[in-house]
């Protein structure tokens, strides 16, 4: 991470680090996942105090930002500058908006909230030593002391009557009954050195007795207070929601009405693609017909460990076909590991990316929720959204590029739907090139394609309650112009994705959970098409598109409101 100047910062780019370093001794587990400090041994601070101090270092950076661009106007020239502090100051404007609606007391989903953090920082800590295992055995007997700092921060949200569906609050029950059935922190120390092992077991036990004291709060206490609260967000929420995971201010003038007809339309074309592909995995087979002949009867890899090097070995065989022709990757980014996610994690699959000096390499996650079989049309596409080239070669390369840039561009300051955009295209991308020969993969591919549409259209339609289109098949037919309601958007999955049942559900309870996280994917992947084409267009024949990956991928961060006009001028 660059250096916090010992004089005050000048220019945007140092306001960011100076924030990024601060922000690192308030919140230890982004020190963690940076790797600047290896033997950071604390939790954060999830009071309402650590929420107020938070917001108040915010505030701070805010108008030092103010007061950095005032007193030399001239940093607007330059487009390094430029971008930092118009990222910053959405960023950073964005997380006040939140704060003052309340958002951070009723901060519980299933996949990004406190409870989860917590848990998966021990998997990015080093373990290599005995020095290193002394540290998880410090910072894992704080869990607890966490834990509690978290549950008055939802007492105060009750309080002030801000609360979360009880859809939520029911999955993370059952996904913390996963954990205990490890249970997890003691299963984690197992693989400690046996000199420390009274100590981490120790700790591991509180650990684990403070997840369960969670687990009884949630289920006993706030749960019983959250009855009634229901799962749509309403327009206002949802738009400040949207905002922080875009980067884009989609409210006003119908642009959510706007976004929700494109997906709509994005799922009738790409269902078309679909059912040609169908026909040509078994003639006459609907798209989900041929889905579940190829779950049940297509190549498979049997055995978790098999899959995972299975898995790894895809990524392996990317970054040699790809380096050198459509992407130039130095060292450190051709080292990426797949590895299995822990029991209790959300259904998806995920990205974990390196730290900054790539001692922690950046590494996908398979939840295998149990199965020990593995059909494999499904999972090629995803994994080069996952991996390479998407998510892994677009954050590595943040990594890289950080101290041209800052580290606030390529890491706190990341926009979801520019990085979920980017692994998106990477998917689209990879077909280009006739990397889906097979039909039972492509066929995957556009499975991927269509449930990123589907989340656009289901994601706004819960949320907002806009009527369903009057050109609606299936189950939804009979349903016409009714708003949309969690059991028809349930149906509606179920109709278009050939994924598991399980994941599915999954799916449904982080949308209504979650909201305008999981329409970035598409709308990203739309600005990164649009920039991409206005690019090519400029330049013409002189148009050079391992050059134009290579600086787009280099130009950290932004938000979708300058995304597609930022690509379009490399």
């Amino acid at each position: 991470m660059t250096a916090t100047p010992t004089s005050p910062p000048s220019t945007p780019r140092q306001v960011a680090d100076a924030y990024v370093a601060a922000l690192c001794e308030q919140n230890p587990l982004l020190a963690t996942h940076l790797g600047v400090a290896p033997d950071e041994d604390r939790l954060p601070d999830l009071s309402p105090e650590g929420i107020a101090a938070e917001t108040a270092l915010v505030r701070d950076t805010l108008a030092e930002l103010d007061r950095v661009l005032a007193a030399d106007p001239a940093l607007d020239d330059d487009p390094l500058e430029r971008r930092c502090a118009r990222l910053l100051r959405e960023r950073l404007t964005a997380d006040l908006d939140a704060d003052a609606a309340g958002e951070s007391y009723r901060s519980l989903n299933i996949l990004f909230s406190p409870v989860h953090s917590i848990r998966q920082i021990f998997s990015l800590m080093p373990s290599a030593t005995d020095e290193d295992w002394a540290v998880i055995a410090r910072r894992m007997a704080r869990v607890p002391e966490a834990y509690r700092g978290y549950r008055a921060t939802l007492e105060e949200g009750a309080r002030r009557e801000l609360l979360v569906a009880p859809r939520q609050v029911r999955t993370v029950v059952e996904q913390l009954d996963e954990w205990l059935a490890g249970p997890y922190f003691a299963s984690f120390v197992g693989a400690g050195p046996e000199g420390l092992q009274n100590e981490l077991q120790a700790a591991a036990t509180a650990a684990d007795a403070a997840v369960a004291e969670m687990r009884d709060y949630l289920r006993d206490e706030y749960g019983p207070r959250a009855e009634g609260v229901p799962d749509a967000v309403g327009r206002e929420r949802y738009a400040m929601a949207v905002r922080r995971w875009t980067g884009s201010d989609l409210g006003p003038d119908g642009g959510l009405e706007e976004a929700y007809a494109w997906g709509w339309a994005e799922h009738k074309r790409i269902l078309a693609e679909q059912r040609i592909e169908a026909d040509r995995v078994q003639a006459g087979a609907t798209p989900m017909e041929a889905m579940r002949l190829l779950a049940t009867s297509g190549p498979a890899v049997e055995g978790v460990e098999e899959i995972r090097v299975r898995l790894q070995a895809m990524m392996n065989e990317a970054i040699a076909e790809l380096d050198g022709t459509h992407f130039d990757l130095a060292e450190p980014i051709r080292r990426v590991e797949a590895m299995i996610a822990p029991p209790g994690s959300a259904a998806a699959p995920y990205y974990t990316r390196p730290s900054q000096d790539f001692s922690r390499p950046g590494r996908t996650w398979l939840p295998t929720l149990g199965r020990t079989r593995f059909p494999l049309w499904d999972l090629v596409s995803i994994w080069y959204h996952e991996g390479v080239p998407g998510h892994h070669l677009q954050l590595a390369q943040w990594a890289y590029v950080a101290k041209q840039l800052s580290t606030y561009q390529t890491s706190v300051g990341s926009v979801s739907a520019n990085a979920e955009g980017w692994a998106l295209y990477a998917e689209r991308f990879m077909d280009e090139l006739g990397y889906f020969r097979d039909p039972g993969t492509r066929l995957g591919f556009l499975d991927a394609q269509q449930l990123r549409s589907v989340r656009v259209v289901i994601d706004i339609g819960m949320h907002l309650q806009l009527p369903i289109p009057d050109d609606a098949e299936g189950a939804l037919a009979e349903h016409r112009g009714q708003p949309w309601i969690p059991d028809l958007a349930r149906a509606f999955l179920g109709e278009n994705s050939g994924a598991a049942l399980a994941f599915l559900d999954s799916e449904l309870v982080r949308y209504l959970g979650i909201p305008g996280q999981a329409i970035g994917y598409k709308l990203g992947e739309r600005a990164w098409l649009a920039g991409r084409e206005k690019a090519r267009q400029a330049r013409g024949d002189a148009f050079d598109l391992k050059a134009w990956h290579m600086a787009a991928l280099s130009q950290g961060s932004l938000g979708l409101d300058d995304l597609e006009a930022e690509l379009a001028q490399l």
